[in-house]
């Protein structure tokens, strides 16, 4: 009797104290901010891995997302992706947590939570389609939540290289001079590289709004807040909002805004490629991307090396680009587009040199054609596309080294030409060249409005050469 009585006590004990640890807060993780230069915080008392989440609350009840971009001893050194203004010494940091078990309907439990890197984890989907948001998945339209029930890792890892398919169709992107000189393949990476002021976020909205794609994702990463919403509702139009998703981190975003605002734009992009879509990624620009993580890499105190730009610029550069390209066989396709601003029309810019080396072509813009009046101001004679040979048949491959021809040998001798220096009949090919030159410069032209397709462009190159 005795035992029996001792046994259930026990077991009255046992509830109690489970009833009790049911009704308890958990403990929350927490560190200190130490230290604020310029843009990196410097926080003790955390043990988390580089690119895990964190939560800075304020005095005044607002709060301060951040990123552990590295650590040093037992710092760990956070990049906002907002102002910093507010944080005072001491105040509190919070690992991002995420619920590990949930607890059983009805319970009163508290489910367990653990750190996690759930901050980097974005919304992607269907729901996204004309709508805009920032570098952090949050509207920046009026049209409410965004409603997904999806979402995607950031910095996934790109696809093994030899279970992509390989280049083989050829993409309609509607502009006369690409679809003929510089045929696009189907999930080809180009690059256009240009000045500024040449012409490159117009010729973009031309191939947005053309091109034959099931699915566009633009990623506006560094430009000016006003040409976000002129590109939007200008040149990119109803139509061609109505089947996009748009990442804007303007210039006036943190460097991680920016930063994650281009994997955010790549990150939804896969998710569509992965439902077996055709998508065309443009992204203006990936020199705004690595100028973001040059800010980041030099304020945590990486060296320098190339004019300015630490390692890490060009190790993230593939790392980015990599994930666009075609999937498995019979899937989906990432074509892309990224922007590449040469300073001062400068093509050996650090940046455009290695995103030149690292895509599979380069469209170049040319200052005096977009002066002369020449648009889009494609220079055919530095251009090129590096899979046009696998997609295009021999008499096209003709056509298009012949016209390239005539216009390099034309653009040598132009200041003869002009100056009358030039004796007809002393070169056939230059001749050929100067007769042809008014319907070159007119098949190569093309007005905004105008919409080019692969069958016209080729009809009338070939019209070129009876």
């Amino acid at each position: 009797m005795s035992s029996h009585s001792a046994s259930e006590r026990w077991q009255a004990y046992l509830r109690d104290c489970s009833a009790l640890a049911s009704i308890a807060e958990p403990m929350h993780i927490s560190g200190r901010i130490t230290r604020v230069t310029g843009l990196v915080m410097e926080a003790v008392g955390l043990k988390l891995a580089v690119g895990s989440a964190c939560t800075i609350p304020l005095a005044n009840g607002s709060k301060i997302e951040a990123e552990v971009v590295g650590f040093q001893d037992d710092r760990v050194f956070l990049m906002p992706q907002s102002d910093v203004e507010g944080i005072v010494p001491g105040t509190r940091v919070f690992p991002v947590e995420v619920v590990q078990t949930l607890p059983p309907p009805g319970s009163v439990s508290h489910p367990r939570r653990r750190p996690s890197d759930r901050g980097r984890h974005l919304p992607v989907g269907e729901e996204l389609l004309g709508r805009v948001v920032d570098g952090a998945g949050r509207p920046l339209d009026s049209l409410g939540p965004l409603r997904t029930h999806h979402s995607a890792p950031l910095n996934a890892r790109a696809p093994n290289p030899l279970s992509r398919a390989p280049i083989s169709d050829v993409l309609d992107v509607g502009v006369r001079a690409i679809n003929s000189m510089l045929t696009v393949g189907r999930g080809q990476r180009m690059g256009l590289f240009a000045g500024s002021g040449v012409g490159k976020s117009v010729l973009l909205g031309m191939m947005a709004r053309y091109t034959s794609a099931d699915v566009i994702v633009v990623g506006l990463i560094g430009e000016r807040g006003r040409e976000v919403k002129e590109f939007i509702e200008q040149i990119l139009g109803p139509e061609g909002l109505a089947r996009s998703a748009v990442v804007a981190a303007p210039a006036d975003a943190p460097p991680l805004l920016r930063l994650q605002g281009a994997a955010y734009a790549t990150a939804i992009a896969e998710n569509f490629r992965d439902q077996g879509k055709n998508v065309l990624l443009i992204m203006d620009s990936l020199t705004r991307y690595a100028m973001a993580q040059r800010e980041i890499a030099l304020a945590i105190g990486e060296p320098p090396a190339t004019k300015g730009y630490p390692p890490s610029v060009f190790a993230k550069l593939p790392a980015l680009v990599e994930r666009a390209g075609n999937g498995k066989e019979g899937g989906g396709s990432i074509t892309a587009f990224y922007t590449v601003l040469t300073e001062g029309d400068d093509q050996q810019d650090p940046i455009a040199d290695s995103a030149r080396a690292i895509l599979d072509g380069h469209i170049v813009l040319n200052r005096a054609l977009a002066e002369a009046g020449h648009y889009p101001a494609i220079d055919i004679e530095q251009s090129i596309s590096r899979a046009m040979h696998n997609i295009t048949t021999p008499q096209h491959q003709k056509s298009a080294r012949r016209l390239k021809q005539l216009t390099s040998r034309f653009q040598r001798s132009r200041d003869l030409i002009s100056v009358g220096a030039y004796a007809a009949g002393t070169d056939p090919v230059l001749d050929e060249a100067i007769a042809l030159q008014p319907q070159i410069e007119a098949f190569l032209q093309q007005d905004i409005t105008e919409r080019a397709g692969i069958e016209e462009s080729l009809g009338r190159l070939s019209a070129l050469f009876p």
